[in-house]
Parts: structure tokens; sequence; C-alpha cells
């Protein structure tokens, strides 16, 4: 995987939670909108994104650093991919 922007792995995120979690909803949410304490993403959907992220940037979260605090909005997802892998700018 090549390197990709800060606003293109938000965009990877913020697409897949629409399209997963949101696909039957009007409500539209931005990056900084709680998901989890927001009722958007249960913790069943936060493990189905767990997975899709490793998939998708190829690496490996760690369950102490998968909490539901981290998962809480796309900028924080963001911040904790940011951890894993390369991002330019």
């Amino acid at each position: 995987m090549g390197k990709m922007t800060s606003e293109e792995i938000k965009e990877i995120i913020y697409k897949y939670i629409k399209d997963e979690f949101l696909e039957d909803t009007e409500e539209e949410i931005d990056y900084d909108t709680p998901l989890i304490s927001g009722g958007y993403v249960d913790s069943f959907s936060m493990v189905s994104l767990l997975v899709f992220l490793e998939r998708r940037f190829q690496i490996k979260i760690p369950p102490s650093k998968a909490t539901p605090e981290a998962f809480d909005s796309v900028n924080k997802i963001f911040d904790l991919l940011i951890q894993f892998i390369q991002i330019t700018n």
C-alpha cells in the first residue's frame, strides 16, 4: 500500500461508516460526530470496523488500543491509525 494523505484516509473511514452503519438513516455525520457515544456504532459494528481497517490498511491494531473511546469519531479513528501507517502531507 502506498502512502496516503490524511484526507484520503479520513474519507475511507467516513465512507465505510456511512455505507455500512448509516445506510438507512437520513442523519448526516461529520469527522467529529460521536459514533459510539452517539449511538451510531455499537460494539459489534466496532469490531467489523476494526477488521475492515486492519485489512484495508494492512495493519494490526492491538486490543489495548481498540477502545470505544478510540473509535468514537472519524478523527479519533484517524488518530489511532496514524500510529500504525505512514501518511503523506
